[in-house]
């Protein structure tokens, strides 16, 4: 009995072993990122001619991208913030941060520290499957679509895109949305100019307008 019962234990070691090694290799596999192979492949040696950078550290890259969800409505509806966190989700695939107010307004009936929307910061590959995603079938879904406008930089190489309708994102089930929430979607770049940064988002295939 005692040789059955080593048997059994042997087994439910090499057993969890084997369980344990599969889902490190699952960890282990990394799916090229299509837009980040292209930085590297085309929009690096792009941008290195346009500009004249002698080194390539001196090339401009996306380091995070920011979406936001203001819901100011939440003062009197707080179920309103929880749609805002549970589309946030779907959308990006990470938990957002919960925004608040940093001081009271009474015409507003709102209060510091009253939450008031929410955020999430995309880096790497989060970055680059969003990026993606947004570009390729995000905002083609927009209706009568003719381009996003260049003029919403910050002068320090930063671009911000102001989306009226969450639902264009495919993720989104249409017959669950209890309301229609905009949001605001930051791309924070090392480029030193706003024209910099408009070529390096222009490469990755980001629709503006033309000129």
């Amino acid at each position: 009995m005692a040789k059955k019962e080593e048997n059994k234990k042997v087994t439910k070691k090499s057993s969890s072993k084997k369980v344990k090694a599969e889902n490190s290799e699952t960890r282990s596999v990394n799916i090229p990122l299509r837009l980040f192979e292209k930085y590297k492949s085309e929009i690096i040696p792009q941008m290195r001619e346009k500009f004249s950078y002698k080194n390539v550290m001196e090339v401009p890259k996306l380091e995070k991208i920011v979406v936001n969800m203001g819901v100011g409505e939440a003062t009197n509806d707080t179920k309103l913030l929880e749609t805002a966190v549970r589309d946030l989700v779907t959308i990006t695939g990470q938990k957002p941060q919960i925004r608040k107010a940093k001081k009271s307004i009474s015409n507003f009936k709102l209060r510091e520290g009253m939450p008031i929307g929410a955020k999430v910061t995309l880096r790497k590959r989060y970055m680059y499957e969003f990026l993606d995603r947004l570009i390729s079938v995000a905002i083609p879904r927009v209706r009568d679509f003719r381009g996003i406008p260049d003029k919403s930089f910050d002068g320090r190489g930063n671009y911000t895109l102001g989306i009226k309708e969450q639902i264009i994102f495919p993720e989104i089930d249409v017959d669950k949305v209890n309301k229609v929430i905009g949001m605001d979607v930051t791309f924070v770049t090392t480029a030193k100019t706003d024209n910099e940064a408009y070529e390096l988002l222009l490469a990755f295939g980001m629709p503006f307008k033309k000129k």
